[in-house]
């Protein structure tokens, strides 16, 4: 047996608790007597608020409050949502603005939340909040994301909120002065909602002079310290739970402003307090993911080597930072800034501006899809315009095996990889050598065909350490996690691994989230984070378990401590005729009264952060008549390092690149000149379905991280990664003899028919 997992594709178990209804999320587990919460929305876009009448409201039948932002100021909470602020190049930080939980002097986007009506039913809510009265004076509606425009926020005048720069300015622009051959590209990344398929939602009561919050989201202890700060409480008066989420996607990893209301409406109220946003609320109000644009630039030597790469990002963060938003388009987007190339001259610019449209934070990738994206994009248009094979660019380009590690511009050091044996299999994998012939074959269809490749490579992110806890049970043992599931598998893959390691049968093990009194501290889920950083906790607890055991059993087996091993299944000692397994060890020492040998909890933390890379190839064929696209193909080689369950790792690839394929053929937020969402139902928002998606041919060529003991590499996030560049190139490929230069998402058959319409004009 493997010492890591024996890299089982087992089956999820807690498939069956979802499929048969009986999941527990917040709408199955508000507590009886419940009062429930409606928010009343801004409406406009831009708007100077002068007053609100709410007497009738509170006069209204059910009606037990009507709150304001001036009641949460009157209240003595710090009324007031927290973010991270991105360096300026000039030493400066980017702007800070404030962001009340409930608008207070301005209105700054269709969607924000103005008043919270608190009732016995959601249906008396809602009446009771139409008899609210805004008063409010309209201001001119900015929506490009440029400098200038009218202020959104006094603290950035010219609604910048961040410039930021990494790299060295000067040493770039002088490889561009002497390269052979430059090349630019500029693209575009449109903004996606995020749609999880359970909405946000959460309830609040107070348990004594505890409040208890439990909500839909990625983890429980950031929002845990954001409720401490907002009521002015000790931490241990503070209880967060997550239940089953249904999805989450980066979207639910930060707080919002509802659930502060809600803690202070139960509290007022003395009774529990529910919220749960519906399908057009949440379109409005979650954080939008992606939103930028970026114009790229590779200097090249005479022998198709980079000499440099440039790049000059702007993006839209809507009208209030959000809790990382200036972060994940600047810092994060610079950490996979070069890819897998060997380039160490570099600038990168960044600038991010307030726009009124909802605020822009995490989705799937955060900053890392959208540098790939970039960087792909500009190395297939540079492939074409030097006149080199894709992959041999690239090839002439990827970081050589004995350069590792290597440390990027960045300052991400990059433990191992193998670029080009995986770009290989990639594409003997996705049968590249037939695509002539498929190319051909559409052609006699009147239908245009693209290929298209991308190599990402993904940073993981997120806290390096992560809590665990196992208690051994009269049946078995629970091990309480720091992480958050949001339908990535797990309790299946936590449980199998600590089976794996301890010999525990898996079904006799359960797993434990998602509440703060249970476990002192954890990251939560994002960025990829969660197996490696809970399976390094999982190991170090099972080394202080079999550490403990061993010197308990010693005694038992008449040996000494250090004669004592373990071998994943058993105890043994030479000599000694007893061999326990590490149930029947705790139940030997629960019969000897050593309840302290029952329960271990400890933290650790990863020497290093996992890099997984891969390559992905798309085919698609386009419809010249219609401008339809269809992804016809897509093939997958990743290296994720070494797997505890290959079935839940394809599982994530394949999630992942479905919504990256949502983004590139069908997704799209628009708003009209006044801010208006046009895209508020899924009447008018085209989520994929199942008719867009190919069927996705999943293979890995496994190099083993050595920055984790178990030679693993995160995969939750890779395959919206690299998605984005994948069809995009193969889009342009198939456009590209129609005298198209400019694609960009989504690929929607207006926007396709359009392009080809424009090129033959451009040919005539």
């Amino acid at each position: 047996m493997d010492k890591f997992g024996k890299s089982q594709s087992v089956t999820r178990v807690e498939d069956t608790r979802f499929l048969t209804g009986r999941g527990r999320y917040v709408d199955d587990i508000v507590p009886e007597g419940a009062l429930r919460a409606y928010v009343l929305r801004s409406p406009v876009a831009h708007a100077v608020l002068k007053g609100i009448d709410a007497a009738a409201a509170k006069e209204a039948p059910g009606v037990h409050m009507v709150i304001t932002q001036g009641d949460l100021e009157a209240a003595g909470l710090d009324a007031q949502m927290t973010y991270t602020c991105a360096p300026n190049r000039d030493g400066t930080k980017g702007a800070a603005p404030r962001r009340p939980l409930l608008a207070a002097d301005k209105l700054r986007f269709v969607g924000e939340a103005v008043v919270v009506v608190v009732a016995d039913t959601v249906d008396q809510a809602k009446d009771a909040a139409e008899l609210i009265e805004i008063d409010y004076e309209e201001l001119p509606v900015k929506m490009d994301y440029a400098a200038g425009g009218e202020t959104i926020h006094a603290e950035a005048p010219d609604n910048r909120a961040f410039d930021y720069g990494m790299g060295d300015e000067a040493a770039t622009e002088a490889a561009f002065a002497r390269a052979a051959k430059v090349v630019s590209l500029e693209v575009g990344d449109n903004r996606i909602i995020v749609n999880s398929m359970e909405p946000r939602g959460a309830f609040a009561e107070w348990e004594g002079d505890r409040v208890h919050l439990a909500f839909g989201g990625q983890g429980v202890w950031g929002m845990k310290a954001e409720l401490a700060r907002c009521f002015g409480l000790d931490a241990d008066r503070v209880r967060c739970t997550n239940p089953d989420v249904g999805g989450g996607f980066g979207m639910k990893g930060m707080a919002y402003p509802e659930y502060f209301v809600l803690a202070h409406a139960s509290k007022q109220a003395g009774r529990p307090v529910h919220w749960m946003s519906d399908r057009t609320e949440a379109m409005l109000s979650d954080n939008a993911g992606r939103d930028l644009v970026t114009l790229a630039e590779l200097a090249f030597d005479a022998d198709n080597r980079i000499l440099a790469y440039r790049s000059h990002t702007k993006s839209n963060l809507g009208a209030y930072n959000s809790q990382f938003g200036q972060m994940i388009q600047s810092f994060l987007f610079s950490r996979v800034l070069t890819g897998v190339y060997d380039i160490q001259t570099v600038w990168q610019r960044s600038e991010g501006f307030y726009t009124n449209t909802t605020q822009v934070d995490a989705y799937r990738g955060a900053g890392r899809p959208e540098a790939i994206y970039v960087l792909e994009r500009v190395m297939d248009r540079a492939a074409r315009e030097l006149g080199v094979d894709p992959l041999e660019l690239r090839r002439i380009n990827f970081i050589k095996p004995a350069q590792f590690p290597y440390t990027t511009p960045a300052g991400e050091t990059y433990d191992v990889g193998e670029f080009e044996r995986v770009m290989a299999r990639g594409a003997e994998f996705a049968d590249m050598a037939g695509f002539a012939a498929r190319r051909a074959a559409s052609a006699a269809e009147g239908k245009l065909r693209g290929l298209g490749v991308c190599y990402y490579i993904e940073s993981i992110l997120g806290q390096p350490h992560e809590d665990v806890k196992v208690e051994f049970t009269e049946d078995g043992a629970r091990i309480y996690v720091g992480t958050q599931s949001n339908g990535q598998g797990h309790e299946t893959v936590f449980r199998q691994f600590l089976s794996d390691q301890t010999g525990i049968p898996a079904e006799k093990i359960e797993v434990i989230q998602g509440d703060s009194d249970l476990i002192a501290h954890g990251g939560g889920t994002g960025g990829s984070r969660s197996v490696t950083t809970q399976t390094n906790a999982t190991l170090a607890a099972v080394s202080l378990m079999v550490s403990g055991f061993a010197e308990f059993l010693a005694d038992q087996m008449g040996v000494e401590a250090g004669d004592v091993s373990f071998d994943d299944e058993r105890f043994r000692a030479e000599g000694s005729n007893l061999t326990p397994t590490m149930l029947e060890a705790a139940q030997m020492a629960r019969e000897a009264g050593r309840e302290d040998l029952l329960d271990w909890q400890t933290r650790a933390t990863l020497p290093g952060r996992s890099f997984p890379n891969g390559c992905h190839v798309a085919e698609v064929e386009v419809d010249t008549e219609t401008g339809l696209v269809r992804c016809d193909r897509y093939a997958v080689v990743d290296d994720f390092g070494n797997l505890i369950n290959p079935m839940l790792a394809e599982g994530q690839v394949h999630g992942g690149v479905v919504q990256g394929l949502g983004q590139a053929l069908t997704e799209r937020v628009a708003f009209d000149d006044e801010g208006q969402l046009l895209t508020a139902t899924f009447m008018d928002y085209a989520m994929p379905r199942a008719e867009d998606v190919p069927y996705i041919a999943f293979d890995t060529e496994p190099v083993p991280s050595t920055a984790n003991p178990m030679g693993m590499k995160g995969c939750g996030e890779a395959g919206t990664v690299g998605a984005l560049a994948a069809v995009s190139n193969a889009v342009q490929d198939a456009l590209w003899d129609r005298g198209i230069r400019q694609a960009d998402m989504p690929f929607t058959p207006a926007r396709v028919w359009t392009m080809l319409q424009d090129g033959a004009i451009a040919a005539e």
